[in-house]
């Protein structure tokens, strides 16, 4: 098999001069450097915060793992300074297939419009995304990476987490503010502050192979119910860059797993949804569904995010794009919390928020679990039936559930004020961002997404101009659509945010709308920012 491992090595650090008995003390700690955990450190350092990053490995690249990353995702990682790379790499696609048997039952479309900077989904394998935030990471001095530094004991205080951590020369321990854990599925932090995690393991299993291979298929996201060369079974097929397509073949529960991913069993596997063999794997594995969460995501100061607070199964992928979410759920919150501008209480809406999303994730990652495999006689006949009215019915295409994709979670919290205006559209309280293109001054072309990341890391206006110039606070940033600030030449900005003259959205640190209006006034504007940031 090919390997794309980068392995970056042990190095000693000062703070292990110190032993164990006098502690050097961080803001913030940060385990596990996956994605989330890499993305989150970067965040929190540029917004002015020190952060110490430790994995218990030295390299990546060992299987493609998250293969699939959202129109949010990219936005995010956008604002990082990444994102830009991430697409130039990865494979654009927003076009997918569902079929059944060899019969087509319907394609979608998930950005059908134009008039954003960002695709509906890149396909990328995990270890370029992981390298590519790795590579700015060094350019990061307030992010110190530390390799082969592997978290063995925890201990809460009053006003901060004690460490202990090992390494090739013995332990030394740290001590933080706060600690995240981002260090996955089978997170040892999450034993340390005793916590469950509940929910679901499926039977069912899946065979993942990575192969390398020339292919003429399109940059399309193809979905088989009972195909011909996988009888009675799922299949998928994804583009990835260099040549390389992911493949997903269910297994029944009776299948032995380590005898199913040997490279001469699954060959064959593949050779007949393929009908050829030439092709090399870069990675096997196999798999079970699970749904499972922790009752809370904040424990003391020890917060979770990623996978060692949530999982869900890859259809849909909602694994990976939703721990990015907590990353930029969690960056500005802690942020205002380190600097002293928020109470303690806002990163309880952590919590709330992201808990909220992950019942959302598992809800519909579930169901199409419970579609593609059915586990009950009930659940075949229900899916026969569903398959059936899809090739003559519209509602019938809708009920098929090949994994429904990851969107933008809409938060419903205390932090977003309601609509006291009549609204027709446009985002509303505790929705992301939408896009949309504009222009400069000089008639240079950008987008909205553009403008929000170059005023900073704080709270944010949008106002579409009217005649009167708006007094806001100092500390809020503005972008002005018309009369002297961006021009809305397509009205694409104007249609997709309900705008009038006047109209103004205020967006969190994070590109959420906190609250909108129709006339904006400086009370208004305050009362909106310390709800948004929990200050009573």
């Amino acid at each position: 098999m090919t390997h794309h491992i980068t392995q970056f090595g042990y190095r000693r650090h000062p703070d292990q001069e110190r032993g164990t008995a006098d502690p050097a003390h961080h803001a913030v700690v940060v385990v596990g450097a996956g994605p989330v955990g890499l993305s989150l450190a970067i965040d929190l350092a540029q917004r002015g915060q020190s952060v110490v990053l430790v994995d218990d490995a030295d390299r990546i690249g060992e299987g493609s793992r998250a293969i699939c990353f959202s129109k949010r995702s990219l936005e995010y990682w956008d604002r990082l300074g990444v994102g830009g790379r991430m697409v130039d790499k990865g494979v654009v696609w927003s076009v997918g297939k569902i079929f059944h048997g060899e019969q087509q039952l319907y394609q979608f479309n998930l950005l059908p419009e134009d008039g954003h900077k960002m695709p509906a989904f890149i396909n990328l394998q995990q270890y370029y995304a992981e390298a590519y935030l790795v590579d700015l990471i060094r350019d990061l001095p307030a992010v110190d990476l530390r390799w082969r530094n592997k978290v063995t004991g925890l201990e809460q205080r009053n006003d901060h987490v004690l460490l202990t951590i090992e390494t090739p020369d013995g332990p030394y321990r740290v001590a933080a503010d706060y600690v995240v854990a981002a260090d996955g599925a089978r997170s040892s932090l999450r034993g340390m502050v005793g916590a469950d995690f509940h929910g679901q393991v499926f039977e069912d299993q899946f065979l993942i192979a990575d192969v390398k291979m020339t292919a003429e298929f399109p940059t399309e996201r193809w979905f088989w119910f009972d195909p011909p060369f996988h009888a009675g079974r799922s299949a998928l097929l994804h583009r990835q860059p260099d040549d390389v397509w992911r493949i997903d073949l269910q297994l029944s529960p009776e299948h032995d797993a380590t005898v199913e991913r040997r490279p001469e069993n699954v060959r064959p596997r593949i050779a007949r949804m393929l009908g050829h063999d030439q092709f090399d794997f870069e990675w096997v594995s196999v798999y079970k569904f699970q749904c499972r969460r922790m009752d809370r995501f904040t424990h003391g100061r020890v917060l979770f995010a990623g996978d060692s607070a949530h999982q869900v199964s890859p259809f849909g992928a909602r694994g990976a794009n939703s721990g990015l979410e907590d990353a930029e759920n969690l960056a500005w919150k802690l942020a205002r919390v380190l600097k002293g501008a928020s109470p303690e209480a806002l990163l309880e809406s952590y919590h709330v928020e992201r808990s909220l999303a992950a019942d959302e994730n598992i809800r519909e990652s579930t169901r199409s679990t419970d579609f593609m495999a059915p586990a009950t006689r009930q659940e075949a006949r229900l899916r026969r039936a569903v398959l059936s009215l899809a090739k003559e019915t519209e509602f019938g295409k809708r009920m098929v559930n090949g994994g429904r994709l990851s969107t933008p979670s809409r938060y419903e919290t205390p932090l977003s004020t309601p609509d006291v205006d009549s609204w027709n559209g446009g985002p509303s309280p505790g929705m992301s961002i939408f896009d949309a293109p504009l222009e400069t001054n000089d008639g240079a072309g950008t987008f909205l997404t553009d403008a929000f990341t170059a005023l900073g890391k704080d709270f944010t206006v949008v106002q579409f101009a009217n005649d009167g110039a708006s007094a806001f606070p100092e500390a809020v940033k503005t972008i002005r659509i018309g009369e002297g600030g961006f021009n809305d030449a397509t009205g694409t900005a104007q249609a997709r945010y309900d705008a009038q003259p006047g109209t103004a959205y205020l967006l969190r640190p994070d590109g959420y709308v906190a609250a909108r209006f129709r006339a904006l006034t400086r009370d208004a504007l305050k009362a909106a920012m310390n709800r948004a940031s929990a200050i009573t």
